[in-house]
């Protein structure tokens, strides 16, 4: 199995914020970026904050329809987060091992939610990246239109998902959709995209997360088979085999390997 070299993320926050904001936010940030006056003041609905004379020479302030809008796509970037990267298999798969040891609530979610999202931001720093160079920074240095700039920031996340992607999935999507298919794989729309990537990405989690249960149900067995031949029916046998499991998990380094194989399974 052929696996590329990933490089390191550099500024986490940052890349982030540029590759998935800009799906959303680059043509409310150059609707803003150019707002329309007359002599009474700033159009209503165009500029985001209206100054108004009050009673008394104060001044009054509200915010208009824009940053309404503004909002409402900042809430949106959870989902993208969650449904159009590597999030959702990583989250699945580290949930399934930790169901596997059976050490309850150990690793508690909040470490688990931690680790997948740093995970995820190295598996998609190279598609984080060419977001950045080919969109994000011509759109601020003035030289790309903020249309252009949402074409060229979508491509690369579009290309990520479709190498993730069964083409059975987006054959079923298609179908539900009433389509006919489409003549290169570009040119399926994210309406279709999506859902066939995330289906693709539940069967994958679910998949390697039966090769890791397997060793764990086995140390089970075994531990059960033994009370029973030697009586101790009404000993726990998920007592005596959790030590097993977790001497096991430490022996083989099962951290690294379960993280190396995510992070390889989606460039292998």
């Amino acid at each position: 199995m052929n696996r590329r070299r990933l490089r390191a993320p550099s500024s986490f926050a940052l890349a982030l914020i540029a590759a998935f904001g800009a799906v959303l936010l680059l043509p409310m940030a150059a609707f803003a970026s150019d707002p329309v006056t007359t002599a009474a003041g700033s159009l209503p609905g165009i500029t985001a904050v209206t100054v108004q004379s009050a009673p008394g020479g104060g001044q009054t302030y509200s915010l208009t329809l824009q940053v309404l809008l503004l909002m409402t796509a900042l809430t949106l970037l959870p989902a993208i987060l969650l449904m159009m990267t590597a999030f959702t298999r990583i989250v699945i798969v580290l949930g399934i091992l930790r169901q596997a040891l059976g050490a309850g609530q150990t690793p508690p979610n909040q470490v688990l939610i931690g680790l997948s999202l740093f995970l995820t931001m190295f598996v998609m720093s190279p598609v984080i990246d060419r977001v950045n160079t080919e969109a994000v920074k011509p759109y601020l240095a003035g030289t790309m239109d903020s249309t252009t700039a949402l074409e060229h920031a979508v491509v690369p996340l579009k290309k990520f998902m479709l190498d993730q992607t069964r083409e059975s999935d987006i054959a079923t999507f298609v179908r539900i959709a009433g389509g006919k298919g489409y003549a290169t794989p570009q040119d399926v729309p994210l309406s279709v995209l999506v859902p066939a990537f995330v289906t693709s990405e539940l069967k994958t989690a679910f998949l390697i997360g039966f090769l890791i249960f397997i060793p764990f149900v086995i140390i089970d067995l075994v531990v059960a088979s033994v009370l029973m031949s030697m009586g101790m029916m009404m000993l726990s046998p998920v007592l005596i085999s959790l030590p097993f499991k977790l001497m096991l998990f430490v022996l083989v380094d099962g951290w690294s390997l379960v993280m190396g194989t995510l992070a390889a399974s989606f460039y292998s």
